[in-house]
């Protein structure tokens, strides 16, 4: 007999994805984030309005924190946890030397391998093909510009404290892959991304921003060994989100494969 899975609880995970910040109609700006527990479990935390949080509670990636949950009635995915975000603590940091164990075992190499299980996160191992940067539209950029606009001057609403406006990037940044499902695209919604475009472009200027992050992120990053922290869109079940990038030098992989 199967056991009941709890409704709610309290966990501790190390945060492996933050996702570049989007508003909603339900829960205003928030930042996907995903983090795989003590048992090497995948979960992916959401809402987090990240950029409210009190700055002792600003995690980043690596940081093992310690939050409050309740599963959530309109998502299925067994990785989702409703998170209450006032409950958030940075308990601790996962070392460098502790990186290679803690991810080892959840690499794959196949995303309908992992659909087929009924996952929905994935820690993919791919072979890059290309990685480009697509200018988006002056409709699409004005859209999400209104979209946090109107977030910001209706703060109140969403019970959250004065930020910083946000200012969304101009741009999509699209790797192509090949793994054993064979070859597939898509766009990278890593925040660190986003924010590696901005710092460039005020040091270097955008054009060699852009040539810097195609270096980096195209060619660099490949050769030193590099995997794709992947997630189920909500409402596509199908659909594979890149939500994080992560540098296998990083996580001393040298004895990884």
């Amino acid at each position: 007999m199967v056991e009941p899975q709890p409704s709610s609880g309290s966990a501790e995970a190390v945060v492996i994805v933050k996702a570049a910040p989007q508003v909603g109609q339900r829960h205003g700006e928030t930042v996907c984030c995903a983090g795989i527990d003590l048992y090497g479990n995948w979960l992916r935390l959401y809402p987090v309005s990240f950029r409210t949080l009190d700055e002792g509670q600003k995690f980043g990636r690596w940081d093992r924190i310690r939050f409050k949950w309740r599963r959530p009635n309109d998502d299925p995915r067994i990785e989702s946890r409703r998170v209450d975000q006032q409950s958030i603590e940075i308990v601790g940091e996962l070392k460098p030397a502790e990186r290679e164990a803690f991810l080892a075992k959840l690499i794959v190499t196949s995303l309908a391998c992992e659909r087929d299980a009924g996952r929905s996160f994935a820690l993919l191992k791919p072979e890059i093909l290309s990685f480009n940067a697509e200018r988006k539209s002056d409709a699409e950029l004005a859209e999400e510009k209104n979209r946090f606009a109107a977030l910001h001057a209706q703060a109140d609403l969403f019970n959250t404290k004065p930020v910083i406006p946000y200012h969304p990037c101009p741009y999509h940044f699209r790797y192509k892959y090949k793994i054993d499902d064979g070859v597939r695209e898509g766009t990278c919604q890593d925040w660190e991304i986003e924010a590696t475009f901005f710092n460039w472009s005020r040091r270097y200027g955008e054009q060699q921003a852009l040539d810097h992050m195609r270096r980096v992120f195209g060619e660099e990053y490949p050769t030193k060994g590099m995997l794709l922290a992947m997630g189920t869109h909500s409402l596509y079940p199908d659909t594979w989100l890149i939500n994080g990038v992560i540098r296998l030098d990083e996580v001393r992989q040298l004895s990884l494969f």
